[in-house]
Formats: C-alpha cells, sequence, structure tokens
C-alpha cells in the first residue's frame, strides 16, 4: 500500500492504515485518511475522479467556518455525507510569528487549547469514526496540527505506540515545501515570517503527548473527564471497526536500476526513513540532507536500486564501487552498500534483508568478492542487524565526511560473498 496518495491539488492526503499495535492487529488500509484541505478539489479533475475511487463516505472538515467561506469546501457528491466541526474556538495566526518562537511550545499551547475547548466537536468526530463502517477523511487547511491532534487521539485510542503516533505526525514534512508553495501563491509571492510555518517535528508530538498525560493522565482519561465518553467502549468499538490482522502472505519483491526520472521517488524514501529515525530518538538522517541532485549523481557513478511489492515503492539501496570516505584506497574487490531504506510499516516483513541479499548477488555478479559498508558507531541496534546478516566489524572509520555536517564515526562491517 502506499500511504501518501498522490493528488495535484492536494499535498498531505495520507492512508493511516498498516500501523500495529502491539499485540499484533494492525489499522486497515483504507478505512480512516487524514488530510489538508479538501476544498482544492473540483469535480471534473483527475483529482476528483480519484477522490471519489477511494469510496470515502464521510468527510469531516475541521476548519472554522470563516474559513471554508474563503477557501471553499470539499463539493457536495450524493456519495458522501459532510460534516463542519471546528475544533479550534481560537484562531491563530502562525504565519507571523517571530522567528524566535519555538515551535514546540507554541504549537503545544495551542494545541492544548484546542483540547480544552473543543469537546464538543473533538467528541462528535470520534463518534463519527467509530460509527463508520465504510471510508472516512478527516481534514483541516494543512492536515498538520488539527487533522494531526484527531489522529493522535484516534491512534492512542486504537493502542498504536507514541512513536508511531509521533511519526505519523511528522510526515506533514514531507508536504512542507508545497503547503509554503500554496501560501505563498495566496499572498503575492511573500514568505511567511516564521520559519517554523508548515513545519512538524517530531518534538511538538512529542511534547504534546506529555502535555496531554501530564493534564489528563492519559488519552483515555482525557476522553472520560473532559468529553463525558465511555473510553473504554469507544476504543473497543473502535478496535472492532478499524483494527485486522495482519496479511500472511506478501508479494515477492521486484527490482529494477533506478533511472534519473525516480530521483524525486527515491528524495521521498529517504526523507520518510529519516522521519521515522526521529521519531525514534535516532539522529542518523536528516529529512533534506539528500536531494534528487545526489541520487542523480550516485546513478552516474554506481548504480541505484528500487525495490516493488506489487506496484508500491518498498525501499532503495546504492551501491557504489569505490568509498575511499570510509574505507580509503584499495583495489577493486567490493561493492559498497549505502542508503538501504524500506518504507516504514507497509514494505513486507524482511524486505530490508532481502534487499541486502539482492545487492550482494550483484556484487557477485561483477565478480567482486566482498561486500562492503557502515554505519554509526552510535547506532549499535543497526550494527547487529547487519551482524546478523553475516556481516563482521572489521575496523572504525572515527572522521568519516559526510552529511552530518561535521566528521563523525562509523563501524566498518564486510561480508565474505561465495
Amino acid at each position: 500500500m502506499n500511504r501518501h496518495i498522490p493528488f495535484s491539488r492536494l499535498h498531505n492526503f495520507r492512508d493511516l492504515g498498516g500501523y500495529r499495535i502491539p499485540h499484533g492487529l494492525r489499522i486497515r488500509p483504507g478505512r480512516l485518511y487524514r488530510a489538508d484541505s479538501l476544498g482544492k478539489l473540483s469535480p471534473g479533475t483527475p483529482d476528483w475522479d480519484r477522490f471519489l475511487s477511494l469510496g470515502i463516505r464521510t468527510v469531516i472538515d475541521l476548519r472554522h467556518p470563516w474559513e471554508i467561506e474563503a477557501q471553499g469546501r470539499i463539493p457536495s457528491h450524493p456519495s458522501f455525507t459532510y460534516h463542519n466541526l471546528s475544533i479550534e474556538h481560537r484562531s491563530y495566526n502562525q504565519a507571523v510569528q517571530t522567528p524566535d518562537v519555538d515551535p514546540g511550545p507554541y504549537l503545544v499551547e495551542r494545541y492544548m487549547e484546542v483540547a480544552e475547548d473543543g469537546t464538543k466537536e473533538i467528541r462528535r468526530a470520534l463518534e463519527l469514526i467509530a460509527e463508520a463502517d465504510a471510508p472516512l477523511v478527516f481534514h483541516c487547511a494543512s492536515g498538520k496540527d488539527r487533522t494531526g491532534q484527531l489522529a493522535a487521539l484516534v491512534l492512542a485510542l486504537l493502542g498504536v505506540p507514541e512513536t508511531v503516533i509521533t511519526e505519523d505526525f511528522s510526515l506533514t514534512e514531507l508536504a512542507t515545501p508545497a503547503l509554503l508553495a500554496d501560501w505563498k501563491a495566496r499572498n503575492d509571492g511573500r514568505s511567511p515570517a516564521w520559519p517554523g510555518f508548515g513545519r512538524a517535528p517530531a518534538s511538538v508530538m512529542r511534547l504534546f503527548l506529555a502535555s496531554m498525560k501530564s493534564r489528563h493522565g492519559s488519552f483515555e482519561a482525557y476522553v472520560t473527564q473532559a468529553l463525558g465518553m465511555d473510553a473504554q467502549a469507544l476504543s473497543d468499538t473502535l478496535r472492532k471497526t478499524l483494527l485486522e490482522p495482519p496479511p500472511t502472505t506478501h508479494p515477492t519483491l521486484t527490482y529494477r536500476k533506478a533511472t534519473p526520472a525516480d530521483a524525486k521517488l527515491l528524495v521521498r524514501l529517504r526523507d520518510t526513513a529519516a522521519l521515522w529515525q526521529l521519531a525514534r530518538g535516532i539522529r542518523q538522517w536528516q529529512p533534506g540532507e539528500k536531494d534528487e541532485t545526489h541520487f542523480r549523481t550516485r546513478m552516474e557513478e554506481g548504480e541505484v536500486w528500487l525495490a516493488y511489492a506489487d506496484q508500491s515503492p518498498a525501499g532503495a539501496w546504492e551501491l557504489w564501487w569505490t568509498d575511499p570516505a570510509a574505507w580509503g584506497p584499495g583495489p577493486p574487490d567490493a561493492g559498497y552498500i549505502h542508503r538501504l531504506m524500506a518504507t516504514p510499516h507497509t514494505a513486507p516483513p524482511g524486505t530490508g534483508r532481502r534487499m541486502l541479499a539482492e545487492a550482494e548477488s550483484r556484487i557477485t555478479a561483477t565478480g567482486r568478492p566482498y561486500a562492503r559498508l557502515d554505519c554509526l558507531a552510535s547506532n549499535p541496534r543497526l550494527r547487529a542487524y547487519y551482524e546478523s546478516a553475516g556481516y563482521t566489524v572489521v575496523g572504525e572509520q572515527r572522521a568519516k565526511e559526510g552529511g552530518l555536517g561535521s566528521p563523525y564515526a562509523v563501524v566498518l562491517l564486510e561480508k565474505r560473498l561465495r
């Protein structure tokens, strides 16, 4: 499945399906969506046809009525019902904030206001989601703040871990450039005064989760005390409606060499993996570090490969034929594997290991006897992963130059290929 549903005018339309909860179930794909403003949809366009093809039967618009009047609402259609539930009672303007305003405390203070002010509307939104027996979407303007709060509440009631809730919130970062471009287009090309506009750093959601627990004890207690609902009954209904066992069979992965036209996709795959890491406190990759030029250069100087599960991208990796920054000069006896990345939550189990084996087979086909790679010395979990795949630590490069902005230490791992 593809978590990000591609539209021309919508930039932040995502399927919440595929996220797992600890006892093994997962959110059913194609049942619950979050989005930026659906007022950008127009009948008779490919975007409209794509939206209708999702079979959505309920639309929840979390914006203020004045926003809807200014920017428009989703066109009416007999296939779905529309509900305007403005959960934010105290409006505010993010774009005019000064650069010294820290996004975390500022946004979370607004989120807590919404949690206290919008109880009637939040309650009704939860009732609609629990009652829905067909696909449903909820949205605000950018699909970030109000939408992110409601998504966090639903995911928490389903039992999704906080790291995944944080990650889901931060995926708006993939849409930030397009959201900024839309804002500039509406404002005569000007840029927002606030650098945090359109951003969704993981730190914001972490602070919001901590603030809700500090003030209410838990999301369940908030639902009981502030919303006046039976939290256990609501959670049970949501789980019955939205959860399913994960599939027991998975499509066979297929592979193809990337072309320059794939550079945009590769940037998105890497940024998605970086957000997954940051939500878990792993500071190895940062979104935006590698642009399309990077991947095109890697294609010219080596190889870049994509993995697919059916028609959906499942991961990618780079294959270099020299790596002097980490390994120094040497004979052409190895292939160097870099940026091995699988799509979080949606790639079939074992995708990383299968891509690694495919990369090794490509190295073997060239007659080189070794596969080599490196990982941050500060990431023992990743080192253990590669060791379990047959790699052996053969050294350490204490001052590798790279995308982290300054020299950093890496562990060097090697595997003898048959």
